[in-house]
């Protein structure tokens, strides 16, 4: 195929994915509405808190036969979409000749990319973490119709700043921790929705909602901190490799440019969180809320600081 028909494949492949992503997103709802589940009494333990005997339908006991087909449907379909999303990318790649990562459009797309995996990844391990797809899945599909609306760029060839070999370290290492992080937020926002839904039946309202249906909150904020604890060295090698790639450009290490700053930011605040779930005071609610911080600080370094400030990173629009 010639460079012109894999980059129209890449693009036709991109709205497959989203299709795909979002029968994906219907079918995880459905397991939520329809999968009625067993109903038991079970302890929850409460990160860094004292154990809570709580009522009937607070945990997340073993689905109908009908929530599980739902489930089996739409980790199919979820796998379906990661598979047309991979493909986006290596088409793209060919029709290039470079890695897919010289702009918004690809950035975003690998990084929202990684994050599909990783869920993928932690559901085919934990079952039970199935039913948090339509939270993840959801936002995935918003990401992906706004990178195809405002961020799409045809494909051509690097700009000069960026060939080097330094763009596959830094910005690959980039992707993999916003996708890592965007699922660490995610959990930990879970998080804090369920701790709140089980103090209300603790005093004593009656079970339900979508949230009855979600695992418990001691398994969400352990999903929250491990994927964290995951992506945190990988963020950190992100930081230190720009600021090598930096020196080897500009003549300096660091230099207080705004994708630097945010970085930085970034990870001072996932660094804040790791140490929030070890300090006395600060573990459960109060740190899953660091990490939330963390997702939206993550977001804004990718959204307004690439789109609207300048600096020595505007050029390619991308880490």
């Amino acid at each position: 195929m010639s460079p012109d028909q894999l980059a129209s494949l890449s693009d036709n492949l991109f709205s497959i994915s989203i299709a795909l992503y979002s029968l994906a997103v219907v079918a995880f709802s459905a397991q939520l509405a329809f999968g009625r589940r067993t109903a038991r009494t079970r302890q929850l333990v409460g990160a860094g808190g004292p154990a809570l005997e709580m009522p009937a339908g607070t945990s997340a006991p073993a689905e109908n036969g009908r929530g599980r087909r739902w489930g089996a449907l739409a980790m199919g379909l979820a796998a379906l979409g990661a598979l047309a999303h991979g493909a986006v990318l290596v088409t793209r790649a060919l029709a290039t000749d470079r890695l897919p990562l010289g702009n918004m459009y690809e950035f975003s797309t690998a990084a929202v990319f990684v994050a599909v995996i990783a869920y993928l990844v932690l559901a085919l391990r934990a079952p039970g973490l199935r039913h948090i797809g339509l939270f993840v899945l959801a936002p995935v599909v918003l990401a992906m119709v706004l990178i195809g609306l405002f961020l799409y760029a045809e494909a051509g060839p690097l700009v000069a700043a960026l060939r080097s070999y330094w763009l596959a370290i830094h910005v690959s290492t980039a992707v993999i921790g916003f996708g890592v992080f965007f699922v660490s937020g995610i959990a930990s926002a879970l998080y804090l929705g369920k701790i709140a839904h089980e103090e209300r039946i603790t005093a004593g309202q009656k079970p339900g909602g979508l949230l009855s249906r979600l695992p418990g909150a001691a398994a969400l904020d352990r999903v929250a901190h491990r994927t964290a604890v995951f992506g945190f060295p990988i963020w950190t090698f992100t930081v230190i490799a720009g600021a090598i790639w930096a020196e080897a450009a500009w003549g300096r290490f660091w230099g207080w440019d705004p994708k630097e700053t945010w970085a930085f930011i970034a990870w001072i605040v996932y660094a804040a969180y790791l140490h929030a779930r070890t300090t006395a005071g600060w573990r459960g609610k109060p740190a899953a809320w660091v990490n939330v911080v963390g997702l939206a600080v993550m977001i804004f370094n990718l959204t307004f600081v690439n789109m609207v400030s300048t600096g020595l990173h505007s050029y390619a629009g991308v880490n």
